[in-house]
């Protein structure tokens, strides 16, 4: 199966939405985390993938038949989802990412960064 990193955007967005209890960890049914266009099976491996990128944080290892462990999104998984939340940013990252032939989670990220600075630095007439 291929990374999609558009699904992994969206997972993150909806797994900062996850409200957590006093509990070490929480189990997310697959379901309860559906993203149109994409099923169970690539959900799953995608959640594998941002645990290995250190994005998630499950709380401890291993998952049942239809649910994910779920902890926290880590402090990286808070910085890629922040820099990638906005649709244009996100547009304008893809369209970089495109160009320069690569999709790693760190261009993604810095490509993001930067459209944000630019945009940043030309809302307030400043240079950056």
């Amino acid at each position: 199966m291929k990374r999609d990193m558009n699904l992994i955007r969206l997972l993150l967005l909806k797994l900062e939405e996850v409200e957590l209890d006093d509990e070490p960890f929480t189990f997310l049914d697959y379901s309860d985390l559906a993203i149109e266009g994409f099923d169970d099976k690539q959900a799953a491996y995608h959640l594998e993938l941002m645990v290995e990128a250190g994005l998630i944080d499950q709380g401890g290892s291993g998952n049942l038949d239809n649910d994910f462990m779920f902890k926290r999104l880590t402090w990286r998984g808070h910085d890629f989802v922040d820099a990638v939340r906005d649709e244009e940013v996100w547009r304008r990252t893809r369209e970089g990412a495109l160009a320069a032939g690569g999709w790693s989670l760190d261009l993604l990220r810095d490509l993001a960064k930067g459209y944000i600075r630019k945009k940043a630095a030309d809302l307030c007439d400043v240079q950056l």
